[in-house]
């Protein structure tokens, strides 16, 4: 079980790039539309920094594993037909490399965009995912109970991060992207969608947490609010 995973199975307890285009950057239209969105939230594969037992945020961080190349094959294969019309990772080598085979069947370019990093882990970066519970999600557990002025020592606060996602899909918006998948990380999918979805619901974080290639889908847009469609947390993926 990765950190995130058992992490937040404590936390309902507490709170109740192959052929692809890279695009860096913030172009496209600033006018762009404000309508109905459906963006699909995707876990990167399998990473080196995931079977290290260590918390691992930095930028560009490490390589997906043997499997982790697998289990971006087989999820390219789920994610077949559903007619996204943008493609986008966050700034780290292991989302870029999830979705390369999902851009290369879909023939998509990929959009390189910052807010989708992970949450930064600070002071507690290199430490045993097994004590982040006591450490690295004590802040982010108390921004799903309002507390948003919580702060990860040497990181971030919940107020910046929810900002940082949000301006990434207004980003997204202004391209005139409809039905984005955009790949992420664990924590960032789990805890911006808890903070933000109307209909969330907390007892999945410890029911059905967000394993390696899982997806969250979302309907709604930047200015109107979000709604919970889908939760994937335990993908087949070899």
């Amino acid at each position: 079980m990765t950190v995130m995973a058992a992490a937040v199975a404590a936390t309902t307890a507490t709170t109740g790039v192959a052929s692809a285009d890279i695009d860096f950057g913030n172009s496209g239209s600033s006018s762009g539309s404000s309508g109905e969105m459906v963006i699909t939230l995707v876990r990167h594969a399998e990473s080196l920094g995931n079977t290290s037992g260590l918390i691992d945020t930095k930028v560009p961080g490490p390589d997906l594993t043997s499997r982790g190349r697998t289990q971006a094959d087989n999820l390219a294969v789920q994610l077949a037909g559903k007619n996204y019309d943008c493609a986008f990772a966050s700034t780290m080598v292991r989302t870029e490399q999830t979705a390369a085979p999902t851009v290369a069947e879909q023939d998509l370019s990929l959009g390189i965009q910052p807010g989708f990093r992970e949450i930064e882990a600070g002071q507690y970066e290199g430490t045993p995912e097994a004590e982040a519970m006591s450490g690295y999600l004590q802040a982010p557990i108390k921004w799903l109970s309002g507390d948003v002025n919580a702060r990860i020592p040497g990181s971030i606060d919940g107020n910046e991060f929810d900002g940082r996602v949000d301006q990434a899909l207004l980003d997204v918006q202004r391209r005139g992207c409809a039905n984005p998948v955009i790949f992420s990380h664990g924590g960032t999918i789990m805890f911006w969608s808890m903070m933000n979805a109307d209909n969330a619901d907390k007892s999945k974080l410890g029911t059905d947490p967000m394993r390696n290639g899982g997806r969250v889908v979302l309907e709604g847009s930047p200015q109107k609010g979000w709604k919970i469609v889908e939760w994937v947390g335990h993908p087949d993926l070899g």
